[in-house]
Protein backbone atom coordinates (compact mmCIF):
# COMPACT_ATOMS: atom_id res chain seq x y z
CA UNK A 1 0.00 0.00 0.00
CA UNK A 2 3.01 2.22 1.09
CA UNK A 3 4.79 1.91 -2.41
CA UNK A 4 1.46 2.27 -4.59
CA UNK A 5 0.60 5.30 -2.27
CA UNK A 6 4.70 6.20 -3.10
CA UNK A 7 4.05 5.94 -6.97
CA UNK A 8 0.42 7.75 -7.29
CA UNK A 9 2.20 10.63 -5.53
CA UNK A 10 5.12 10.82 -8.04
CA UNK A 11 2.90 10.52 -11.27
CA UNK A 12 0.53 13.20 -9.50
CA UNK A 13 4.00 15.09 -8.98
CA UNK A 14 5.27 14.54 -12.51
CA UNK A 15 2.40 15.31 -14.31
CA UNK A 16 1.81 18.52 -12.65
CA UNK A 17 5.73 19.28 -13.04
CA UNK A 18 5.12 19.17 -17.01
CA UNK A 19 1.39 20.77 -16.77
CA UNK A 20 2.91 23.60 -15.05
CA UNK A 21 5.24 24.30 -17.14
CA UNK A 22 3.99 27.64 -18.75
CA UNK A 23 2.56 29.35 -15.55
CA UNK A 24 1.35 32.84 -14.65
CA UNK A 25 3.77 35.27 -13.50
CA UNK A 26 2.58 36.94 -10.65
CA UNK A 27 1.16 40.63 -11.19
CA UNK A 28 3.92 43.20 -9.67
CA UNK A 29 0.82 45.38 -8.41
CA UNK A 30 -2.51 44.87 -6.96
CA UNK A 31 -5.63 44.46 -9.12
CA UNK A 32 -6.53 48.01 -8.22
CA UNK A 33 -3.24 49.67 -8.53
CA UNK A 34 -3.94 51.08 -11.96
CA UNK A 35 -7.10 52.58 -11.28
CA UNK A 36 -8.80 55.06 -11.95
CA UNK A 37 -7.51 54.32 -15.89
CA UNK A 38 -7.82 50.41 -15.67
CA UNK A 39 -10.37 49.03 -13.28
CA UNK A 40 -9.79 46.19 -10.55
CA UNK A 41 -12.71 44.26 -11.97
CA UNK A 42 -10.83 43.93 -15.64
CA UNK A 43 -8.07 43.44 -14.06
CA UNK A 44 -8.86 40.57 -12.18
CA UNK A 45 -10.89 39.12 -14.71
CA UNK A 46 -8.12 39.21 -17.51
CA UNK A 47 -5.43 38.10 -15.20
CA UNK A 48 -7.14 35.42 -13.70
CA UNK A 49 -9.17 33.93 -16.71
CA UNK A 50 -8.11 35.12 -20.10
CA UNK A 51 -4.64 35.07 -19.61
CA UNK A 52 -4.58 32.06 -17.55
CA UNK A 53 -7.04 30.38 -20.02
CA UNK A 54 -3.97 30.76 -22.68
CA UNK A 55 -2.20 29.32 -20.77
CA UNK A 56 -4.02 26.68 -19.27
CA UNK A 57 -5.12 25.88 -23.62
CA UNK A 58 -1.24 26.52 -24.37
CA UNK A 59 -0.20 23.15 -21.67
CA UNK A 60 -3.22 21.34 -22.90
CA UNK A 61 -1.77 21.54 -26.78
CA UNK A 62 1.74 20.36 -25.44
CA UNK A 63 0.64 17.53 -23.62
CA UNK A 64 0.88 14.99 -26.86
CA UNK A 65 4.73 16.50 -26.93
CA UNK A 66 6.07 16.81 -23.67
CA UNK A 67 9.48 18.06 -24.58
CA UNK A 68 8.16 21.24 -26.00
CA UNK A 69 7.53 22.10 -22.29
CA UNK A 70 11.72 22.70 -22.04
CA UNK A 71 11.35 25.31 -24.80
CA UNK A 72 10.70 29.56 -24.01
CA UNK A 73 7.74 30.44 -25.37
CA UNK A 74 9.42 32.69 -27.44
CA UNK A 75 11.18 30.22 -28.87
CA UNK A 76 8.03 28.47 -29.78
CA UNK A 77 6.69 30.63 -31.32
CA UNK A 78 9.18 32.06 -33.57
CA UNK A 79 9.90 28.62 -34.77
CA UNK A 80 5.92 27.69 -34.98
CA UNK A 81 6.07 26.06 -38.46
CA UNK A 82 9.07 23.79 -37.02
CA UNK A 83 5.96 22.27 -34.54
CA UNK A 84 3.66 19.39 -35.20
CA UNK A 85 1.11 20.16 -37.26
CA UNK A 86 -1.60 19.68 -35.23
CA UNK A 87 -0.55 22.14 -32.84
CA UNK A 88 0.84 25.16 -34.65
CA UNK A 89 -2.41 26.98 -34.40
CA UNK A 90 -3.49 26.33 -31.32
CA UNK A 91 0.23 27.09 -29.68
CA UNK A 92 0.06 30.51 -31.99
CA UNK A 93 -2.77 31.72 -30.36
CA UNK A 94 -2.95 30.40 -26.74
CA UNK A 95 1.28 30.48 -26.73
CA UNK A 96 0.56 33.96 -28.06
CA UNK A 97 -1.70 35.10 -25.73
CA UNK A 98 0.61 33.57 -22.92
CA UNK A 99 3.44 35.43 -24.09
CA UNK A 100 1.86 38.96 -25.32
CA UNK A 101 0.39 39.47 -21.33
CA UNK A 102 3.47 38.34 -19.60
CA UNK A 103 5.07 41.73 -21.76
CA UNK A 104 1.83 43.62 -21.34
CA UNK A 105 1.80 43.45 -17.31
CA UNK A 106 5.34 44.59 -16.95
CA UNK A 107 5.01 47.44 -19.06
CA UNK A 108 2.57 49.10 -16.65
CA UNK A 109 2.69 50.49 -13.15
CA UNK A 110 0.96 52.68 -11.14
CA UNK A 111 0.15 55.93 -12.31
CA UNK A 112 2.88 58.05 -11.15
CA UNK A 113 5.43 55.72 -10.17
CA UNK A 114 7.48 56.26 -13.06
CA UNK A 115 8.17 59.17 -16.04
CA UNK A 116 10.04 59.00 -19.16
CA UNK A 117 13.88 59.78 -18.60
CA UNK A 118 15.57 62.67 -20.94
CA UNK A 119 17.48 59.53 -22.82
CA UNK A 120 14.04 57.87 -23.64
CA UNK A 121 12.88 61.28 -24.89
CA UNK A 122 15.58 61.64 -27.00
CA UNK A 123 15.43 58.06 -28.21
CA UNK A 124 11.37 58.97 -29.13
CA UNK A 125 12.42 62.51 -30.78
CA UNK A 126 15.19 60.84 -32.81
CA UNK A 127 12.75 57.90 -34.44
CA UNK A 128 10.14 60.12 -34.72
CA UNK A 129 10.62 63.64 -34.41
CA UNK A 130 8.60 63.94 -31.24
CA UNK A 131 6.99 62.67 -27.90
CA UNK A 132 3.52 63.97 -29.59
CA UNK A 133 3.89 62.09 -32.37
CA UNK A 134 5.50 59.16 -31.50
CA UNK A 135 2.10 58.80 -29.28
CA UNK A 136 0.04 59.43 -32.22
CA UNK A 137 1.61 57.10 -34.27
CA UNK A 138 1.04 54.23 -31.47
CA UNK A 139 -2.53 55.56 -30.64
CA UNK A 140 -3.51 55.38 -34.38
CA UNK A 141 -2.19 52.07 -34.76
CA UNK A 142 -3.84 50.83 -31.75
CA UNK A 143 -7.15 52.57 -33.03
CA UNK A 144 -6.81 51.58 -36.36
CA UNK A 145 -6.28 47.42 -35.62
CA UNK A 146 -10.01 46.16 -36.46
CA UNK A 147 -11.22 43.90 -34.45
CA UNK A 148 -8.99 42.29 -31.86
CA UNK A 149 -5.27 42.53 -31.67
CA UNK A 150 -2.06 45.10 -30.18
CA UNK A 151 -0.13 47.41 -30.65
CA UNK A 152 3.27 48.06 -30.57
CA UNK A 153 6.65 49.82 -30.37
CA UNK A 154 9.61 47.68 -31.86
CA UNK A 155 12.98 47.82 -31.99
CA UNK A 156 14.10 46.49 -35.27
CA UNK A 157 17.27 44.36 -35.73
CA UNK A 158 18.82 47.59 -37.00
CA UNK A 159 18.14 49.03 -33.91
CA UNK A 160 15.37 51.84 -35.05
CA UNK A 161 11.82 52.43 -33.07
CA UNK A 162 9.33 51.14 -35.17
CA UNK A 163 5.28 51.09 -34.33
CA UNK A 164 2.68 48.05 -35.98
CA UNK A 165 -0.34 46.46 -34.86
CA UNK A 166 -0.48 42.98 -34.90
CA UNK A 167 -4.16 41.07 -35.27
CA UNK A 168 -5.97 38.31 -32.38
CA UNK A 169 -2.74 37.26 -30.28
CA UNK A 170 0.33 37.47 -33.16
CA UNK A 171 3.37 39.94 -31.94
CA UNK A 172 6.63 41.32 -33.61
CA UNK A 173 8.54 37.65 -33.31
CA UNK A 174 6.43 35.68 -35.28
CA UNK A 175 8.29 35.13 -38.32
CA UNK A 176 5.79 36.82 -40.87
CA UNK A 177 5.21 39.67 -38.25
CA UNK A 178 5.10 42.55 -40.83
CA UNK A 179 7.41 44.63 -38.50
CA UNK A 180 9.75 41.69 -37.16
CA UNK A 181 12.23 42.63 -33.76
CA UNK A 182 11.73 42.67 -30.20
CA UNK A 183 8.75 44.16 -28.59
CA UNK A 184 9.42 47.11 -25.56
CA UNK A 185 6.35 48.31 -25.58
CA UNK A 186 2.54 46.97 -25.72
CA UNK A 187 -1.28 47.79 -25.59
CA UNK A 188 -3.48 45.27 -25.17
CA UNK A 189 -7.04 46.33 -27.70
CA UNK A 190 -8.99 43.52 -27.55
CA UNK A 191 -12.47 44.25 -25.78
CA UNK A 192 -12.09 42.52 -22.82
CA UNK A 193 -8.98 44.27 -21.64
CA UNK A 194 -11.07 47.59 -21.42
CA UNK A 195 -15.30 47.15 -22.56
CA UNK A 196 -15.99 47.27 -18.57
CA UNK A 197 -14.77 50.75 -18.11
CA UNK A 198 -14.86 52.24 -21.34
CA UNK A 199 -17.21 50.12 -23.70
CA UNK A 200 -17.32 50.93 -27.02
CA UNK A 201 -14.54 54.05 -26.47
CA UNK A 202 -11.45 52.03 -27.55
CA UNK A 203 -9.76 56.17 -28.32
CA UNK A 204 -10.60 56.71 -24.31
CA UNK A 205 -8.55 53.76 -23.09
CA UNK A 206 -5.94 54.00 -25.41
CA UNK A 207 -4.96 57.76 -24.26
CA UNK A 208 -5.71 56.21 -20.68
CA UNK A 209 -3.16 53.75 -21.25
CA UNK A 210 -0.61 56.62 -21.10
CA UNK A 211 -1.22 57.37 -17.35
CA UNK A 212 -0.09 53.78 -16.67
CA UNK A 213 2.74 53.00 -18.81
CA UNK A 214 6.45 51.66 -16.81
CA UNK A 215 8.69 54.29 -18.76
CA UNK A 216 11.64 52.14 -16.76
CA UNK A 217 10.54 49.16 -17.50
CA UNK A 218 10.62 50.21 -21.53
CA UNK A 219 13.87 52.36 -21.16
CA UNK A 220 15.42 48.86 -19.97
CA UNK A 221 13.75 46.93 -22.74
CA UNK A 222 14.94 49.09 -25.15
CA UNK A 223 18.80 49.03 -24.40
CA UNK A 224 19.43 45.43 -23.46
Amino acid sequence: MKRLTFLLVLIISTSVLVMGQFKLAKLPYKYNALEPYIDSTTMYIHYNFHHQGYATNLNKALEKYPELYKKDIAELLQNIKELPADIQTTVRNNGGGYYNHNLFWKMMAPAGTTKMSGKLEKKLIDNFGSVEAFKTEFEKAGMTRFGSGWAWLVKVPSGKLKISSTANQDSPINSDAEVKGKPVLTLDVWEHAYYLKYQNKRAAYVKAFWSVVNWDEVEKLIDN
